[in-house]
């Protein structure tokens, strides 16, 4: 068999389509990607398509690591269902479920059933190691996960070298059980697709007992349409977790598997938008807090997840200040609200949503790493290999304008343009003599501002005022 057509085969079996129903159209489409405005890319699940379809890695940690950040860019997700079906029989699968919707029968009912990638099932469980880890250790050499726990050659397929973990300085941090501590660029490489996203990292224990990372990639906005462990936000518990960041409250949380109600805190992670629970038993409030002694009212205060204001604090130069402070269940730990410093989070939430949004592709070119990176960058890259609405193939430069969030493109490489822009020979003289006082032979006497491209008199009248003597202490030129 060809070299090429088996490797093709066991992608095929090794990956699944994604299909989708348009509940305003009732049809089904195969998925090929998100648009830069969130907007959902599909195409007809027909043969002569099916070169297009977005292929998933059929292992289910990738598979629901990846859904939950897909499901999180779409401008409108309420308005599809998704089904996963093996790659080798996506079409005629495709068939099967429109044919279900076109004439519904119980038979199809479940086997469609069986089919649906439920977006809750997929968003919810990566707040699952908020919910039931034990606290990560503190201690400086005590590790809670080992290094020959983790599958490195999956991790290679995210991006996520134990060379490059150790280079960024986040392999002792999730080695402890701790979040990374900042956005990680990962690179998903699906075969014949490659998703680029910027998240946070962590490790956790999946249903079979090996350890895995659980990607907590950016969302758009924290999901309050959900229900969130089986609780249901109220007007108010949003208004907190948006301004502040942290709910203010104790609620009971339900455990997806056991049943079991747990009083909980909840927090919003900051750098990704997404909800984070942590168990009323992880709460550690400190008997000091910036040389002020908390007395039991103040600590059962905190301990109950709402805000206090404390007065007299000192600060590391040594002065007096006052500010409010509240337990994250993000972090971890009380932080300083200093009453929200709105502005502040204005901004990084508009440079996160710049940094998401940041496309890896162009026009349908796939940029490589290299490319990506210096076009993240804000530098000019050259992409070649470009097809236009009639088939031709072009090539070009690209920016990202950080400004503007959009991409600028040009033919020719505007760094190189920018340095080509001078007054041509025409306008010299011009510029010398109207801008710089300067003067000319030819035009020394004239009164007027040249015109442009004006090198000698234009009329009779410029003419006689050139023939009058006149005393220049102007340069030559």
């Amino acid at each position: 068999m060809d070299e090429s057509k088996k490797t093709l085969q066991e992608l095929e079996q090794l990956s699944d389509i994604l299909l989708v129903l348009d509940k305003a159209k009732m049809k089904i489409q195969a998925v090929i990607g998100i648009g830069e405005n969130g907007e959902l890319k599909t195409v007809d699940p027909s043969k002569k398509n099916q070169n297009q379809f977005m292929r998933v890695d059929k292992s289910g940690d990738i598979f629901s690591n990846f859904f939950s950040n897909f499901f999180s860019q779409l401008k409108d997700p309420t308005r599809f269902s998704f089904f996963k079906v093996p790659s080798l029989v996506a079409i005629q699968k495709a068939k099967e479920i429109q044919q279900q919707f076109n004439h519904p029968t119980e038979e199809g009912k479940i086997l469609i059933e069986s089919m649906e990638v439920k977006p809750e099932n997929n968003i919810k469980p990566e707040n699952k190691i908020d919910m039931e880890t034990t606290q990560p250790t503190t201690e400086p050499n005590d590790y809670r996960y080992q290094p020959q726990q983790l599958d490195w050659e999956t991790l290679s397929n995210l991006g996520l070298s134990k060379e490059r973990l150790e280079k960024l300085n986040v392999l002792e941090p999730l080695l402890k059980g701790y979040k990374t501590n900042e956005l990680i660029p990962i690179s998903l490489n699906l075969g014949t697709a490659i998703t680029k996203l910027d998240a946070r990292l962590s490790l956790q224990p999946n249903d079979q007992g090996q350890i895995v990372v659980a990607i907590h990639g950016i969302r758009k906005e924290p999901q309050f349409n959900f229900p969130f462990f089986g609780h249901e936000f109220t007007k108010e518990d949003k208004e907190n977790l948006l301004t502040t960041g942290n709910m203010g409250r104790i609620v009971d949380l339900t455990h997806p598997k056991s049943g079991e109600t747990i009083p909980s805190i909840i927090s919003i992670d900051r750098l990704t938008n997404e909800l984070i629970a942590l168990k009323t038993d992880y709460i550690k409030i400190p008997n000091e807090i910036k040389g002020v002694k908390l007395d039991d009212h103040q600590t059962q205060t905190l301990l109950e997840g709402k805000p206090l204001y404390i007065e007299g604090m000192i600060s590391k130069k040594g002065e007096p200040f006052n500010a409010s402070v509240q337990f994250n269940a993000d972090k971890k730990y009380v932080e300083f609200l200093f009453e929200r410093r709105n502005n502040h989070q204005q901004t990084q939430s508009t440079e996160q949503s710049q940094s998401s949004e940041i496309p890896g592709t162009f026009r349908g070119k796939e940029l490589n790493e290299e490319q990506y990176t210096q076009f993240k960058a804000g530098q000019t890259v050259y992409i070649d290999d470009l097809t236009d609405k009639k088939g031709q193939k072009y090539q070009g430069y690209i920016t990202f304008n950080k400004d503007t969030g959009k991409i600028d493109f040009s033919f020719q490489n505007p760094n190189k343009l920018k340095e080509q822009i001078k007054p041509v020979e025409a306008h010299k003289t011009q510029i010398a003599v109207n801008s710089e006082g300067k003067t000319n032979e030819a035009t020394k006497n004239i009164k007027k501002p040249l015109q442009s491209r004006q090198q000698v008199p234009k009329d009779k009248k410029q003419q006689e005022q050139q023939k009058v003597p006149v005393k220049s202490g102007g340069r030559k030129i």
